[in-house]
């Protein structure tokens, strides 16, 4: 079996498969065809270790990555990252268009990067050729190579493109939880004509999968790293930042067509994949093979899910974990502001800074009744009526963070020798204002 793994850049669940008005037809056929996770979700909002955490089957603070690649944060061990892996078990590994888990996809397990040096990121032009090289990759394959093929686009990531009259922000809805503005507006419609530039890419690379004949024997993914780049929502532990987009289809599966409402976790797709594959599982693996929601011997094959922030442009150390129906999220710092360098710079970040923003103050522990709540507005940790549920929460994140031998138990986080981070009141990431 063939391994396409197609993903996108902070997209969140802002796509057509999941009810919202941005038209992805081709993603919505895809997902009619495949298996829906309706409650999947990231370990960790930002974008290097997010794919990270799902490519090495860990989370980030165990795996390494606990900032951004580009920045010089690094995982402790590449050869734990799935090209690798299935590199030393026969496959032939390629990579088209972004990585974020290292600064030379070689050193990851890659043994042929397609992807064009150059194009414009912003229009679409750079994804459109590298899902054109990924769809030349599936037509001239070797039959006798099992491969694993990651393409991987700058689409939804900011910058937008510009607007060019094809969405009018005259009638779209700026997404919760933004008011509905005119510069709102403006930034929803631009995102939603990246995210029609993603769904035309993977149109490309999916249908040469099926031009070819090689979708019967391909086990195909689509997801993203987070939530989509505006205010509180990418590195955020709200449900806004750790929910995540996930479609599968599996050659010949059962399954495929279905819709799945159980918690899932990416890091649960790397033990999936060995079960698939009948390989045997890798000693470091944290996560929960799906196969059993796949073949209906189970309703569930988790209790919960954690996800975590250490660094994003700026330290900001947080944690969460959550539940069918609840949420606690624990900061971990005494800084109780928001911090504006691990905000995307943008119409809705402007919009929020000049009207206080950064005025507002946060609560160090959130709890959220997600089934009354699940917008996630009323902090409910000093109701009596939740205390046991909070004693219960809170004690289970301290468990998973000691067993998992988290260094925030230890205080703060030193950043790593070597990597690049903001001072909490830079406001843009772009600013050259480091620790």
């Amino acid at each position: 079996m063939n391994i396409v793994y197609i993903h996108t850049h902070d997209t969140g669940r802002y796509i057509e498969p999941y009810g919202y008005l941005v038209p992805t037809p081709r993603l919505q056929q895809f997902a009619e065809e495949g298996i829906l996770f309706r409650q999947a979700y990231n370990a960790g909002p930002t974008c290097s270790p997010s794919r990270s955490a799902l490519l090495t089957g860990m989370v980030p603070h165990s795996n390494g990555m606990i900032g951004l690649a580009h920045r010089g944060f690094r995982l402790h061990d590449p050869g734990q990252h799935l090209a690798a892996f299935l590199k030393n078990r026969g496959f032939e590994t390629v990579l088209s268009g972004v990585q974020h888990e290292g600064k030379q996809p070689e050193a990851l397990g890659y043994d042929r990067v397609l992807h064009s040096p150059g194009g414009s990121k912003k229009d679409g032009a750079w994804d459109e050729e590298n899902a054109k090289r990924a769809a030349e990759y599936i037509r001239g394959c070797s039959p006798d190579r099992p491969f694993f093929l990651a393409f991987g686009m700058f689409s939804t990531h900011r910058e937008f493109p510009d607007l060019d009259g094809s969405v009018n922000p005259n009638y779209v809805q700026p997404p919760h939880p933004l008011p509905d503005t005119k510069q709102n507006r403006e930034d929803t419609a631009a995102f939603i004509s990246s995210a029609r530039i993603a769904d035309r890419c993977a149109g490309i690379v999916l249908d040469a999968l099926k031009e070819t004949g090689l979708e019967r024997d391909t086990l195909i993914i689509y997801t993203t790293d987070h939530g989509i780049a505006f205010p509180r929502m990418k590195c955020n532990l709200f449900d806004t930042g750790i929910g995540v987009s996930l479609i599968l289809k599996v050659p010949g599966h059962p399954a495929n067509g279905r819709v799945i409402d159980s918690l899932v976790s990416h890091i649960d797709l790397f033990p999936t994949i060995c079960d698939l594959l009948s390989l045997e599982r890798p000693s470091w693996l944290q996560g929960t093979s799906l196969l059993p929601l796949l073949s209906g011997e189970a309703e569930k094959v988790r209790d919960e899910i954690f996800s975590e922030v250490t660094f994003h442009a700026a330290y900001e150390p947080m944690r969460c974990i959550r539940t069918e129906r609840y949420k606690f999220i624990r900061l971990y710092d005494d800084h109780d502001g928001h911090v504006p360098a691990n905000i995307d710079d943008g119409l809705s970040k402007t919009f929020l800074l000049d009207s206080g923003l950064l005025e507002e103050k946060r609560d160090r522990e959130m709890l959220f009744d997600l089934h009354l709540d699940p917008v996630e507005r009323v902090n409910l940790v000093n109701d009596p009526r939740y205390k046991a549920v909070f004693s219960d929460l809170s004690a289970r994140l301290q468990s998973w963070m000691e067993q998992t031998s988290d260094p925030l138990l230890h205080g703060k986080v030193p950043v790593p020798e070597g990597a690049k981070v903001n001072r909490r009141d830079a406001i843009s990431p772009k600013l050259n204002e480091f620790e």
